[in-house]
């Protein structure tokens, strides 16, 4: 995508980048992508979690456990929440392993 004026705008690239350029950048610069990606991840699930450990203290509760009293409804939707807590890195390994013996292309994206 290109201005009026030929300067190009958007995530268009100025040129074509093949296997080779890749090779090209300066392991500072390779350590430095890897830092900012893992920080917009580690950024992203703490974002997640926020938001999942507001839902277990004000919407679970009252939605997933009416009957309860609140002391045991409180109880039960925290239950639930270190559930989830405890299953991603399980669920991490087990994606990871999968992934690395069939190759993570053929593993998550079929055509």
């Amino acid at each position: 995508m290109t201005a009026r004026d030929g300067q190009s705008i958007g995530f268009a690239p100025k040129q074509d980048f093949t296997v080779s350029d890749a090779k090209n950048v300066s392991p500072t610069a390779r350590k430095g992508r890897v830092l900012f990606a893992s920080l917009i991840g580690t950024t992203i699930e703490f974002y997640d979690f926020y938001i999942y450990a507001t839902a277990a203290v004000l919407v679970f509760p009252r939605l997933f456990f009416p009957g309860a009293d609140p002391t045991t409804a409180m109880l039960s939707s925290f239950a639930t929440f270190s559930i989830a807590f405890f299953a991603r890195p399980v669920g991490a390994l087990a994606s990871g392993i999968s992934g690395t013996g069939a190759g993570a292309r053929r593993r998550w994206w079929r055509p």
